[in-house]
């Protein structure tokens, strides 16, 4: 049977992780209350990557509710946040901030700079970009292809947030569909760019070390805050390597297939697969959880061998 016909839906398990158990049972089944005990503070330090202050964070679970409580704490707007790195004040892809922080990881927000209107002539089917998105609205480049349409115009970088396409005003829109847009734009015709780029200082000299969470050290270094679009955030710990080279592959295999790069979809992905016992059972899931993204089937098979090769180690 083709994969894809027993896809069906299935009622959606709820969160049940919490960073305090609230209660507990006695000898007869009966609840006691919870013994007093002082909830687990996370404090996290932050910077404008482009130079400020040092501020705290706390109090935060989804990537919104950060934006918000840095905007705070430097008297912006959130919508002035184009994205964040962790330990870094550099636009570097591979230190963005997604749904899970280290809790000794200092956080680097990003702020809108200078604009500018770029015309591109497409001359190839592809524009060798990589989109991504910050989780609150707002898409950017992650990657540019040596060689490409794209490397040619020097006036595109990697971090530029894409504003509008040909006028089409993109804010809001989730990465996947500003790249299907681009990928939709006619072979050997011109098209319009509106960017915002990361303001920047003249020289970054190297900030502190990623310091500690909280006026105690808090972290073994083995753990993470995992934050979620809802209900609380939660502690975990740090992915096992196989997890980890995985996650890298099925990210590698969304860029391939779908022209995107999604360290947090990936890691959706592999957590979807990770407990089933076929390739029809991952396509089942897949469809409880990303089902807006219609992959296709070849992609379904590609990931679920990855995550049976990450099982076998």
């Amino acid at each position: 049977m083709p994969l894809g016909l027993l896809r069906k839906k299935k009622p959606k398990n709820k969160e049940t992780s919490r960073l305090v158990e609230g209660e507990q049972a006695d000898a007869a089944g009966s609840s006691l209350p919870h013994p007093t005990v002082p909830t687990r503070r996370l404090v996290f330090h932050t910077q404008l990557a482009h130079g400020s202050a040092t501020g705290r964070v706390e109090d935060f679970s989804s990537i919104k509710e950060l934006y918000a409580k840095i905007a705070g704490v430097f008297e912006i707007s959130p919508s002035e946040i184009l994205y964040c790195t962790l330990n870094t004040p550099k636009v570097d892809m591979g230190k963005l901030l997604g749904t899970q922080i280290g809790l000794e990881d200092f956080i680097f927000a990003h702020v809108k700079g200078i604009k500018k209107e770029v015309n591109v002539y497409k001359s190839e089917d592809s524009l060798g970009l990589t989109i991504t998105d910050n989780g609150a609205g707002y898409a950017f480049i992650k990657r540019i292809k040596d060689g490409s349409v794209i490397d040619s115009v020097k006036t595109i970088c990697v971090g530029d947030h894409i504003e509008s396409i040909n006028g089409e005003n993109i804010v809001g829109w989730r990465h996947f569909d500003v790249a299907k847009k681009l990928k939709e734009l006619k072979k050997e015709e011109l098209f319009t760019l509106k960017l915002i780029e990361p303001k920047k200082a003249f020289e970054i000299e190297p900030r502190s070390k990623a310091g500690k969470s909280s006026t105690e050290k808090i972290g073994t270094g083995r753990e993470t805050l995992r934050l979620r679009s809802k209900g609380p955030a939660t502690v975990e710990e740090v992915p096992s390597e196989a997890k980890t080279k995985a996650i890298e592959k099925i990210d590698d295999l969304l860029e391939l297939y779908m022209g995107i790069r999604d360290i947090d979809l990936a890691t959706t992905m592999f957590e979807a697969g990770k407990d089933k016992g076929n390739p029809d059972e991952f396509a089942v899931a897949l469809d409880e959880t990303l089902g807006d993204f219609a992959f296709p089937d070849e992609f379904v098979f590609d990931v679920w061998g990855v995550i049976g090769d990450a099982k076998r180690e």
